[in-house]
């Protein structure tokens, strides 16, 4: 999928944001400034947050409740996890029970990581446009056909 304006990232997230649910998890690779961020914010944005969202990285986790959003959802950043033992203890298998995990540099902790997570890579084309693909798992098959 071409996303050619920035703002097709944050039409994605949208749209994203009408089919995810808790228990969910939505994982956004790419270079820096690839547009993982804007993906999330569109999808916060839709799910009730008002105000741009926060980029993660610092925090590395951004927790969202209801009512700021219809349902929890944890905005994770693991670009600062050197090793995958290392998100252990940020509990996010835990977490993921009532939650929709939206996690950005997945790769961090390996491939074998969520294997029915939505898998939503970036890659930026020399002519400025984001080239989006999409390892879809069966749990997301009939919700992904409809983007």
């Amino acid at each position: 999928m071409r996303l050619a304006f920035p703002q097709d990232s944050h039409d994605l997230g949208a749209k994203l944001a009408s089919m995810a649910r808790p228990g969910d998890v939505i994982t956004l690779s790419g270079e820096l400034g690839a547009g993982k961020t804007s993906i999330a914010r569109g999808l916060l944005a839709v799910l009730g947050l008002e105000g741009e969202a926060p980029s993660p990285s610092f925090a590395i986790v951004q927790p969202y409740e209801p009512p700021e959003v219809r349902f929890p959802v944890l905005h994770v950043d693991l670009y600062r996890i050197e090793h995958p033992h290392e998100a252990e203890e940020l509990g996010l298998d835990d977490a993921r029970h009532d939650s929709l995990l939206i996690v950005e540099w997945p790769e961090r902790l390996g491939a074998a990581a969520w294997s029915d997570a939505l898998w939503l890579s970036l890659e930026v084309t020399p002519d400025g446009a984001r080239e989006l693909t999409a390892k879809v798992p069966a749990a997301w098959r009939d919700r992904w056909s409809q983007i």
